[in-house]
């Protein structure tokens, strides 16, 4: 797959099959995610790929119960989607919101169903400077192989719970950074037709100081190029 395929077409699938993912498939996977670059390749990551029924069933409960305090939360204008961004459409921030939700219904509602969930630890990891490129690696590679899925960070509201659950030796400095859902989706790929243009979130040599280039469509499939491209000034 054309790594500009890959960076304009995986996108958060929160609607998956239950098929299992081939153990082979999640090997590509991982050994992409440790290639990620990290600071003085300290390489201070570790992964938990969950697929017992059992443990599946006990994280829905907590899943299910992080997201309730989340939309409590958002409900009451807190927490970091409540509002958009600034010169953000409100209108379309609201549907984008209510669109998420229903995704999201979907899978709270079928998450014992979901065939992978990877949890991801790091230690002292500067705000996510070592371990975000990492999971990004791996939702690379999972698009490569078909495989969808996203990241959350819900559980974090029952952190203790989740680390007794796996056995995490928080003694030595483990931290839950995120936990990835992943599986085969049921929805369709697809360039994401709702983000903001280049030039509107850019700015050259000072903020908000015109970026030189317009961007009005995504310059993604290349056909499109030509077209979506065009210098100003």
């Amino acid at each position: 797959m054309d790594v500009y395929e890959a960076l304009y077409t995986t996108r958060m699938m929160r609607r998956l099959r239950p098929d299992p993912i081939p153990l082979d498939t999640q090997a590509r996977i991982l050994d992409a995610a440790v290639r990620a670059p990290n600071g003085g390749n300290t390489q201070r990551w570790h992964f938990v790929a969950v697929d017992d029924p059992e443990l599946k069933r006990k994280f829905a409960q907590l899943f299910r119960q992080a997201r309730a305090i989340e939309y409590d939360k958002f409900q009451a204008g807190q927490g970091p989607m409540a509002v958009p961004a600034p010169g953000a459409d409100p209108a379309a921030h609201a549907e984008t919101m209510r669109r998420i939700k229903g995704s999201g219904n979907y899978l709270a509602d079928h998450f014992e169903e979901v065939p992978l969930l990877l949890f991801v630890y790091s230690i002292d990891d500067l705000g996510g400077a070592n371990i975000y490129p990492a999971i990004w690696s791996i939702l690379l590679a999972a698009r490569a192989e078909g495989v969808g899925g996203v990241m959350t960070m819900v559980l974090r509201n029952f952190e203790d719970e989740v680390n007794e659950l796996l056995g995490v030796p928080v003694e030595q400095g483990w931290k839950m950074s995120a936990m990835l859902t992943l599986g085969y989706p049921l929805g369709r790929w697809g360039v994401a037709a709702n983000r903001r243009p280049v030039h509107e979130v850019s700015s050259r040599n000072q903020w908000d100081a015109p970026l030189g280039i317009e961007v009005p469509r995504p310059l993604w499939p290349p056909q499109d190029q030509a077209e979506g491209l065009a210098a100003v000034g």
